[in-house]
């Protein structure tokens, strides 16, 4: 993670995986795990809420503090988030 002053940016290395691509990465519903089984035990030890709701809450509680929409940029190999300060 990167603090400016005006934005923070998020790095993600691995890129998109199995059924998430660079075409359909952050739409609801489309999730897939490099490892299921380390994926499943977050979960059952309640690291983990519900699959698949990392970005949607992210969009819904940054709207709802009045900042702008996170911009998701991804390539084979990484991840890029950049979340800007309040307009």
């Amino acid at each position: 993670m990167l603090w400016f002053d005006h934005h923070v940016e998020v790095v993600s290395p691995g890129g998109p995986f199995g059924a998430v691509n660079v075409d359909n990465f952050g739409e609801p519903g489309v999730v897939d795990y490099r490892n299921p089984i380390l994926a499943e035990a977050m979960k059952v030890l309640g690291m983990v809420q519900r699959f698949g709701f990392g970005i949607p809450t992210a969009r819904r509680l940054l709207r709802e503090a009045g900042h702008r929409e996170p911009e998701f940029r991804c390539d084979s190999s990484w991840v890029y988030c950049t979340i800007k300060g309040l307009p």
